[in-house]
């Protein structure tokens, strides 16, 4: 089966930013251009996948990417000639530019993609999973489309249940939830191009609820449900969003961060329904089970006289917070029966 086209057309992957207007100094808008991507998956046999399968999505993902790939066939990728150029080492490593201004002790970025697994498992018959691609990220779309199909076909779990790709769809806009038909195996892919969400006013009070473990860390520590503050969550988003800008787009990120956490030291939540849950997943790399469990529940903050900090709340239901985003984690929704209607264009 050949590999999808590229996107064709006239694509933005992340121009300068344009302006927006701002709050108070600070942006309406954040412009970090994405993409959401949905795989709709036949079950081949029996065996069908069983529980949360972000991990288990990430691991067959990669691992077909990289086989599909790699040209020198090298055991590590920092040593190999096309580590600056190869799809794999971008999507799944990351390394930062060796003239990068951030990071420079880190070596690696926030990866510009991010999966969407069910949180139960799903009839036999039919399976899903949702990719977002971040900036350039989608540039790559057709060698990440090829591997989904692979890494369903060489099947998923402990189980190795197969998997054949029916299509995949993409959102309408970056933050609906109509989808589109945009690829068939064998046939042309038609994707459009990445856009920015856009922001509705900012609301009086904001409720959030975390759909999957929430893993924020404060001085060394897992934030536990009698630990957490508004702070931990927006330090975290503020600064995944900052790095995810300045790494996959062209467009220049400087605000005053600190003077937008300081804002959120200030929020305290007047209803706090937290629990933590337990999540164990098997590191094929480490050979070991690894725990990443977290805070689920919901939240609910005053944001009165704090709008410079709802475009950055509002963009973090897209790109997720805290760790272990990759899989899928760090997921949360505002409810937005409290929100103000947006003004119609």
């Amino acid at each position: 089966m050949p590999v999808p086209g590229m996107i064709t057309g006239k694509q933005s992957f992340g121009g300068r930013a344009n302006s927006f207007g701002s709050v108070d100094g600070f942006p309406r808008e954040v412009h970090l251009p994405l993409a959401r991507y949905r795989f709709r998956f036949k079950g081949s046999g029996a065996e069908h996948p069983q529980g949360y399968l972000g991990s288990a999505w990430r691991g067959a993902f990669g691992r077909a990417l990289r086989n599909i790939v790699c040209v020198t066939h090298l055991d590590a990728c920092s040593p190999c000639l096309l580590y600056r150029s190869c799809p794999y080492p971008y999507i799944f490593e990351t390394p930062p530019a060796p003239g990068a201004q951030k990071m420079r002790k880190y070596t690696a970025a926030p990866h510009p993609f991010l999966l969407e697994a069910p949180a139960e498992s799903e009839k036999a018959d039919a399976h899903h999973v949702g990719l977002t691609l971040i900036g350039r990220g989608n540039a790559y779309l057709a060698y990440c489309i090829h591997a989904f199909e692979r890494a369903g076909q060489q099947g998923l779990g402990r189980g190795r249940a197969r998997l054949l790709l029916e299509g995949v769809w993409q959102a309408g806009t970056a933050e609906a939830d109509a989808w589109e038909l945009i690829y068939r195996p064998g046939e042309t892919l038609n994707a459009r191009p990445p856009g920015v969400p856009s922001v509705p006013p900012a609301p009086a009070w904001a409720r959030l609820r975390f759909v999957t473990p929430l893993r924020l860390q404060r001085d060394g520590l897992l934030v536990r449900p009698e630990m957490f503050r508004f702070s931990d969550l927006f330090s975290a988003l503020l600064r995944r969003i900052s790095m995810l800008t300045y790494f996959h787009t062209e467009a220049q990120h400087e605000t005053g961060f600190a003077e937008l956490v300081k804002q959120a030291h200030q929020i305290e939540c007047a209803v706090v329904d937290l629990s933590w849950k337990d999540w164990t997943r098997y590191s094929s790399r480490q050979k070991t089970t690894m725990q990443m469990g977290g805070l689920v529940g919901a939240v609910a903050a005053p944001l009165e006289g704090a709008s410079p900090l709802w475009p950055y709340l509002w963009l973090g239901q897209w790109v997720h917070a805290g760790k272990g985003t990759s899989m899928g984690l760090g997921q949360y929704r505002i409810e937005t029966a409290s929100l103000p209607k947006m003004k119609s264009a």
